[in-house]
């Protein structure tokens, strides 16, 4: 049995449990479990591999010292994701970049634009994103942010894909339409 196997055999609760004892073969093994996940998420964002693999290794250090504070509530992957997502959001706040991550692309409606959006930066898009009504926003950012599909979004949140594509174009409307009154506001000010 290689290293590898042997690491990747540990169930959640016995890397939960390893990474509260500071274990650092169990730390290890869920970093090697979850980094290439992680680091797919981050590359969405930014085009930069280096500042990705420094997202998610920030990521994976705020896993390891808030890891008492998770409750088993939702999958470990998904908090994982929220930590290093946490980072991400950090880093362009921090680089006081533009986003670029979010782009409005639906095949099925090619005349959707995303003009404007260049000028808005990670925190504006969260407020704009946080606003929208909860399934709503729960699909689309397990969507569009975290790259779930639509099939998987559907056993995750137990609706129809159609639903849940439903969704996705319902925040895309609102979105479009928060994101021009924005920069409207924006524009007076």
């Amino acid at each position: 049995m290689t290293w590898i196997k042997r690491h990747s055999s540990y169930t959640e609760e016995e890397l939960i449990l390893g990474c509260r004892k500071n274990d650092r073969d169990i730390q290890e093994a869920l970093y090697l479990k979850y980094f290439d996940t992680m680091l797919r998420m981050c590359m969405r964002y930014t085009s930069r591999e280096d500042a990705a693999v420094d997202i998610v290794n920030n990521g994976f250090l705020k896993v390891f010292k808030k890891i008492d504070s998770y409750e088993s509530r939702g999958s470990l992957e998904g908090w994982i994701r929220r930590c290093v997502y946490h980072c991400l959001c950090d880093f362009f706040r921090k680089e006081k970049r533009e986003i670029r991550f979010l782009e409005m692309k639906d095949h099925a409606h090619p005349s959707v634009s995303n003009s404007g959006l260049p000028s808005l930066y990670m925190e504006d898009l969260l407020e704009i994103i946080e606003d929208l009504p909860d399934i709503s926003k729960r699909v689309f950012t397990l969507f569009a942010i975290e790259g779930y599909s639509h099939k998987e979004i559907g056993v995750k949140l137990e609706m129809s894909e159609g639903t849940s594509k439903w969704h996705v174009s319902n925040a895309r409307k609102l979105l479009k339409e928060k994101v021009s009154k924005y920069k409207l506001r924006r524009q007076s000010l």
